[in-house]
């Protein structure tokens, strides 16, 4: 049987015609392509993703022209739930990733307008714009949102949304105050951080701590907190790095834990190892040993 090219082509079209008005937000045509493609090919596999999109796109021109703002939380959480679930998923089965992703930017950029209103709050993190604008890497937007926050910097999640805002904007060197703080704050949050990084130098020395730290059992034997490691961070890089120890000391007082004494007292012995005071540094050397073994090792590795 010869294949009749044009033919089997047709319904390729008709989906096509129906994406381009999507992707021009053109609702009622898309409605009218996708009836066409219907008529045509009533089993096609693509008619309800199809459905689903102009459904969306339908809302988003209604919102639009006649904008209304969410009314709490609860009804912001509901929108990104459908936007997530619903929404992407269709759109990702009909679209290149690069696409999809070009696409759905104003659904998101709508929910962040209507929630625009909403209080940061501890129980519902997720519901906030911070994090939709970083989801859409929107990274000036991002910090400006965590920075109507009350105290964010003392908080783990706008302080991770910051920390992920500004080594986007602004790099590792002008970053790295924010990710000292966010280690001895919230460990966890900071790996996390560290996966969505575009800084190649951070997650190589984050690797680097993996494989070579050596933790300390007493220290971080709480089974609830997986990633407690995480939090002497800051202080062995200085181990590695101590080029960088300008830039980690611009980390603000945190909670005054171990981790951050240890890194405190680095910062001072390689300060009194430039003095050459011998003395001190047997002192500082010997409170080093006491707070951590694993990190007075790495110390001694590169002395």
């Amino acid at each position: 049987m010869q294949l009749d090219i044009f033919e089997h082509s047709r319904d390729v079209m008709l989906r096509n015609d129906v994406l381009q008005a999507l992707e021009h937000l053109d609702a009622r045509s898309a409605c009218a392509s996708k009836q066409a493609l219907a008529l045509a090919y009533p089993c096609d596999d693509a008619l309800p993703a199809l459905s689903r999109l102009i459904e969306a796109t339908t809302a988003l021109v209604g919102q639009t022209e006649q904008p209304t703002a969410l009314a709490d939380h609860a009804a912001l959480a509901q929108a990104q739930a459908v936007l997530t679930d619903e929404v992407t998923p269709a759109a990702q089965s009909l679209m290149e990733a690069k696409q999809a992703r070009a696409w759905l930017r104003p659904f998101w950029q709508n929910l962040i307008r209507r929630s625009a209103h909403l209080p940061y709050r501890a129980d519902t993190q997720a519901q906030h714009a911070a994090p939709m604008l970083l989801h859409i890497q929107d990274w000036q937007g991002a910090q400006d949102a965590v920075a109507l926050v009350a105290s964010w910097r003392r908080i783990p999640a706008p302080l991770a949304w910051m920390a992920q805002a500004r080594l986007n904007l602004l790099g590792l060197q002008a970053s790295w105050a924010l990710l000292v703080e966010l280690c001895w704050l919230s460990p966890q949050r900071l790996e996390a951080v560290v996966q969505n990084a575009p800084d190649a130098i951070l997650k190589r020395l984050k690797a680097q701590f993996d494989a070579e730290f050596e933790p300390d059992a007493e220290l971080t034997a709480n089974p609830n907190e997986p990633d407690a490691d995480l939090a002497w961070f800051p202080a062995w890089v200085l181990t590695e790095r101590p080029q960088l120890a300008p830039q980690l000391a611009l980390a603000q007082a945190s909670t005054h834990s171990a981790p951050e004494q240890a890194m405190r007292l680095l910062l001072n012995l390689l300060g009194l190892e430039r003095q050459g005071r011998h003395h001190d540094i047997v002192v500082h050397r010997k409170q080093l040993r006491d707070l951590h073994a694993g990190l007075y090792a790495a110390y001694l590795k590169t002395r």
